[in-house]
């Protein structure tokens, strides 16, 4: 994938046009990938997921799995979706085995993604949403990279 040629800023006005956004999102995405979603409670990391697993073909529902840390999903890639808003710490992470999904061969999108800065990959994309109102989102993406 070419992250330096997604630096931009997307508005959307409703729920299925942030999907649209990404399932359209998906078509520039391929297996190693991973993209970080931020934002608060409500902002629509979600229903961002749910866009780029419909563009990946992904048959099942997706929804995000607070409480079980990841889902995986069967499409035209595998796609590991984490919500790591419940994370007590990163000894959970290990646990999970995170490596064989962030360098493996699927897609990993992981919402509240800065809670573990120091274990991700030295590229991937940050998205980031932001609530305007009820509907509407904006939603930056951006090469976000470590430095060591």
């Amino acid at each position: 994938m070419s992250i330096s040629k997604l630096n931009k800023i997307v508005i959307t006005k409703s729920a299925a046009e942030t999907q649209r956004f990404g399932r359209k999102l998906a078509r520039q995405l391929k297996p190693g990938d991973l993209v970080c979603l931020s934002g608060g409670l409500g902002a629509g990391k979600t229903c961002l997921v749910q866009g780029i697993a419909r563009g990946l073909q992904v048959k099942d529902y997706v929804n995000s799995p607070t409480f079980k840390i990841i889902n995986e999903y069967a499409g035209k890639i595998p796609v590991y979706h984490f919500d790591l808003y419940r994370l007590e710490g990163l000894t959970d992470l290990r646990e999970l085995g995170y490596e064989e999904y962030f360098y493996g061969q699927g897609l990993s999108l992981v919402e509240w993604a800065e809670k573990i800065i120091p274990f991700l990959p030295k590229q991937y994309l940050r998205i980031e949403l932001r609530r305007v109102d009820e509907h509407t989102r904006k939603i930056i993406l951006t090469d976000w990279r470590r430095k060591k």
